[in-house]
């Protein structure tokens, strides 16, 4: 196998593959050990105070956690045995009953990903993300969440069938490919901004080096978009390539902005003031709390600086 990565990967049946391990613990978040207790209140603490934040701003907040594949297709492992009841996305849920401001603001993707998984891959069998399937199952709930109207004819956009071999599948010795379709979203929403670091990396063709910093808005005049500016803080499933979350949601409101972060920038959203503010993350990341600290321009500063020439 080719590096350290291959030891954390389970293959699963029907040539599923699945994380196991890492820096994130994946597979140890599935415990009810006093660290998850107390990762798992933090995350309580941490979705009271930003709800109650947004509130005072007049914003809509929504916290979007994409379930981890363990969670989902647990039916499929071979020889690999969690308690799926112990996921971190469901139990961080449950811990919210009390609180129904904060409970209407944290998605329950975990049922709706579990009542269509025998239906259709909503995951790539090959990759830890999630299929184009999965991302209109999320897509469709989060719009129904925020009374948004869904742009149903995505599946019918433009797509290409490629021969995929996914961040897991890459691991192993042979590698483990799949077919899959990757579509292009983008029709009537227009990138109008994209940060000094993003149009570097698009340039250098090395956009898939960039990761946290990452900083574009999409605008939309289609008549039938929804009138509203929605701030997105994300990660790599929400992304803003022409075929993920990002751009599907350009594809539906007035004006997107995308952060890659997984921490929010409150000051960007003071100055923003969006309808809405969106944190997305995998449920694996979980492991680790934010603590809503992020300055993305001293970010982008510190880490792009020398790169884009800034203070030379």
């Amino acid at each position: 196998m080719p590096d350290a990565l291959a030891a954390f990967i389970h293959e699963g049946r029907d040539g599923w593959l699945f994380l196991t391990a890492g820096s994130n613990n994946v597979i140890g978040q599935f415990s009810d050990t006093p660290l998850m207790k107390q990762r798992l209140a933090d995350w309580r603490g941490l979705l009271i105070a930003r709800s109650r934040r947004c509130e005072s701003l007049g914003t809509t907040y929504q916290h979007l956690i994409v379930p981890e594949k363990l969670t989902v297709y647990d039916h499929l492992l071979q020889g690999l045995e969690i308690d799926q009841r112990l996921s971190p996305a469901l139990r961080l849920r449950q811990s919210l009953i009390w609180h129904p401001l904060v409970r209407r603001s944290c998605l329950d993707l975990v049922t709706a990903f579990r009542q269509r998984c025998r239906d259709e891959d909503l995951y790539f069998r090959t990759d830890s993300h999630w299929s184009f399937a999965g991302r209109m199952v999320a897509y469709r709930a989060l719009c129904q969440s925020l009374g948004a109207v869904p742009q149903e004819d995505l599946p019918e956009r433009p797509f290409v069938v490629q021969q995929f071999q996914g961040d897991l599948g890459g691991q192993l010795e042979p590698p483990q490919s799949e077919p899959a379709r990757f579509y292009d979203l983008q029709r009537d929403a227009v990138r109008h901004y994209a940060s000094p670091i993003v149009e570097k990396r698009e340039a250098d063709g090395a956009i898939n080096t960039l990761h946290v910093g990452a900083h574009v808005i999409y605008r939309n005049a289609s008549p039938a978009a929804d009138p509203r500016r929605l701030v997105l803080f994300g990660d790599s499933y929400a992304h803003f390539a022409p075929s993920m979350l990002t751009i599907m949601l350009a594809e539906t409101f007035r004006e997107v902005h995308f952060i890659w972060s997984t921490s929010i920038d409150w000051r960007y959203v003071e100055r923003t003031m969006p309808d809405i503010l969106v944190t997305q993350i995998a449920e694996r990341f979980m492991f680790q709390v934010p603590d809503d600290g992020f300055d993305l321009d001293a970010y982008c500063a510190e880490r792009f600086g020398a790169e884009l020439g800034l203070g030379a």
